[in-house]
């Protein structure tokens, strides 16, 4: 069964995406959509057994199947190497989704210097490595879309500083680079997922899961995201209906950052999520009764 995009049927024929952090996750669903709308995907992670997996999955599809660049995105020379390796496989890059990403729970004061430096690193550093040598080795000639994956950060991020913190300069990186780049026409956008029922939330401590389970309550939407709804955001913003959009964050947070104390947020099941990924499954864990996540 194929991807179900509300796009319409090769919206992205014969164009070049390269799609960071493609191995799990939102990064997957969203190399499935872009596939399924004719797009050539390059997908780029620190693990090629599960990029190849996806790889797989997607040609099993009867898309194009995906190249595999395995990639620690923290450090510059492989970035290099990455891209570089890309060019080589595909023409040239027009969109580049710079999801890659990662980080822990834990309190300002516990957090080391290394621990710090690792988040940054991976959400902010790596970022701002993929888009530079993007932009330099093709869409500088040719034009091209980015969009940055951050994160719902703007009420700050308690027990996550350091990846709030990262978030917050990738939101800055990406206004900069829609000024600075928009001479070569490139376009460079963010999406900022909220609480998405995605499954790097299994990654996270056992201890953790009652207060996840929980985290719909304070939705006024009163559920958790899907994987589909953040690729449909990222998917819009490198279509052409996005073409006047740039230096821009679009939210798909269910409304969480609008949420004030002095205002009821009342319980109702009138939200229906769009589930377009059939290969999408969310934790077990976070399921309520009647299934809804």
């Amino acid at each position: 069964m194929g991807y179900r995009s509300i796009f319409r049927d090769g919206l992205f024929a014969g164009r070049h995406a390269v799609v960071t952090g493609g191995g799990s996750g939102i990064g997957r669903c969203t190399a499935h959509e872009l596939a399924a709308l004719g797009a050539a995907v390059a997908l780029v992670g620190r693990r090629p057994e599960k990029l190849a997996a996806v790889a797989e999955e997607i040609a099993a599809t009867g898309a194009v199947r995906p190249s595999v660049h395995a990639c620690d995105i923290r450090v510059e020379e492989e970035v290099e190497r990455t891209v570089g390796e890309i060019l080589l496989a595909h023409p040239r890059i027009d969109a580049l989704v710079n999801n890659a990403g990662g980080q822990f729970s834990a309190l300002l004061k516990d957090i080391s210097q290394k621990g710090w430096e690792t988040v940054v690193r991976t959400n902010l550093t790596g970022g701002f490595l993929m888009a530079r040598e993007c932009f330099r080795r093709s869409m500088e000639a040719q034009g091209g879309a980015i969009v940055n994956i951050i994160a719902d950060m703007w009420h700050s991020m308690p027990g996550m500083g350091h990846s709030g913190a990262a978030r917050a300069g990738m939101l800055n990186f990406t206004m900069t680079a829609a000024l600075e780049w928009a001479y070569a026409g490139v376009r460079v956008n963010a999406v900022a997922p909220g609480w998405i029922a995605s499954s790097g939330l299994a990654s996270y401590p056992a201890e953790m899961r009652p207060r996840l389970k929980g985290m719909w309550r304070q939705v006024p939407l009163k559920r958790l995201g899907t994987e589909s709804e953040v690729s449909a955001a990222i998917v819009f913003l490198l279509s052409e209906a996005a073409a006047f959009i740039s230096g821009s964050c679009l939210r798909v947070d269910g409304a969480v950052p609008n949420a004030r104390s002095n205002w009821p947020l009342p319980d109702h099941d009138r939200s229906m999520p769009y589930y377009g990924f059939p290969l999408e499954s969310p934790p077990e864990f976070l399921r309520r009764e009647g299934g809804r996540v």
